[in-house]
């Protein structure tokens, strides 16, 4: 009979060490060089010592590196180092936001399954659930984002995941995590929570109930708009026996350099977090004082219809991503105004990444959600004059000047 799974040692920390010191620390141990910095393991593959512990390592009796398909020490140090921040027992990395979400389908879900989904997630996420599960007969309903009860009459004896991105992508709408998991829970079903624009360094789906939380590492996570790359974080269990074998099999996995620099990205997670989250909620403010300014969306303003509830999960920041909506007669005055305002700008950066130290304008309706119909986009509130600005480490006054040059003549 076989013993106990041998694993692979952890870094030696002391056991209450809090999230910024593991943001730094957390991995695995130095090799025999010593080296202070994580080593970047480019390597396809592992020598084994000999043909019996090759077996052993490919049978999972013992855990070691074998193939960067799936198992990689670099990629392993951004694994471990993520699920402490997110206070989760394990995470899996994947080649980008998209892919980890991907891999959540293909992991939980098959043929008659039924998912409980966000209307206001993502685009590409609306697209993954709503066409490319369809093809395999996995039915998704989407539904309100805030309406708690609508999640639950939604529920079906067939459901097996309920999926959340709070705050969402661009309108920042943030969900009941708590309710949203007593909700899956009673019906045997898991709640994923989509936490990329939040990062650990704010928000902790698990501490809410969450069973898994899901990262775009191309954003927070690596903070300069350098790499794509995307995990999920869950129980250890659960990831071992139902994510690894797809990944091993699939090989939609996080290149180890990639991983690298997500992994050094981490160090200073917590630090740029709480930089951009106050002069985004500094250039909010100053947007809804605009006249050219219809609304503005950004958590941390008491405006926001979910204000209380995003200052509570979210450590009393509203994050770093806003919106707008510039004053038109009309949507196709609305389109032609937005677009004036995004081709004033000379410092904002025009791309639809997020997440980067340089601040990052774009119009939503026509490029993160421009694959969806305008049904849909009507459905998630993605009308034609909205433009989202993720704020960056600028001097918030150049920022705010940056705007008004579009805003004053419009």
């Amino acid at each position: 009979m076989a013993g106990p799974v041998k694993r692979i040692p952890r870094v030696a920390l002391p056991p209450d060490v809090r999230p910024d010191t593991l943001a730094v620390r957390e991995g695995l141990p130095a090799t025999a060089w010593g080296e202070n910095s994580e080593a970047l393991f480019l390597t396809s593959s592992f020598v084994q010592p000999d043909a019996a512990t090759a077996a052993a390592r490919f049978a999972n009796e013992e855990e070691a590196f074998t193939y960067s398909r799936f198992t990689n020490p670099t990629v392993m140090m951004f694994e471990r180092r993520l699920a402490a921040l997110e206070g989760t027992e394990a995470a899996i990395a994947t080649a980008s936001g998209m892919s980890a979400i991907l891999l959540l389908g293909l992991a939980l879900l098959k043929a008659g399954d039924h998912v409980v989904c966000s209307q206001s997630v993502f685009g590409s996420t609306l697209v993954l659930f709503g066409r490319e599960f369809a093809k395999f007969g996995v039915e998704t309903t989407f539904v309100s984002q805030t309406d708690v009860e609508a999640w639950r009459q939604a529920v079906r004896p067939n459901t097996r995941l309920l999926f959340a991105e709070s705050p969402t992508n661009p309108l920042t709408e943030v969900c009941d995590i708590g309710a949203l998991a007593d909700i899956a829970h009673q019906a045997g079903a898991l709640l994923a929570v989509d936490n990329c624009f939040c990062s650990p360094a704010l928000q902790r789906p698990r501490e809410y109930g969450a069973d898994l939380i899901v990262h775009s590492g191309t954003k927070y996570l690596d903070g300069q708009g350098r790499v794509l790359a995307g995990a999920v974080c869950g129980p250890e269990a659960l990831i071992n026996e139902r994510f690894v074998p797809v990944m091993r099999s699939a090989g939609i996995s996080l290149s180890p350099f990639n991983a690298w620099v997500v992994l050094k990205g981490l160090e200073t997670l917590s630090i740029r977090m709480a930089a951009q989250s106050q002069r985004a909620h500094e250039l909010a403010m100053w947007l809804e004082a605009q006249p050219g300014v219809e609304r503005v969306f950004y958590p941390g303003l008491a405006s926001h219809p979910q204000h209380a509830l995003a200052m509570a999960q979210q450590g009393g920041s509203g994050g770093a991503v806003l919106s707008f909506v510039v004053r038109a007669p009309d949507a196709e005055a609305a389109r032609r105004n937005a677009f004036h305002v995004i081709d004033q700008t000379q410092v904002c950066s025009i791309t639809a990444n997020l997440g980067d130290t340089k601040t990052t304008i774009t119009h939503p309706a026509s490029t993160s959600h421009g694959r969806l119909t305008e049904a849909q986009r009507q459905s998630a509130g993605i009308v034609q004059g909205l433009i989202r600005v993720a704020v960056g480490l600028e001097d918030v006054r150049d920022l705010k000047a940056d705007l008004q040059r579009g805003l004053d003549t419009l």
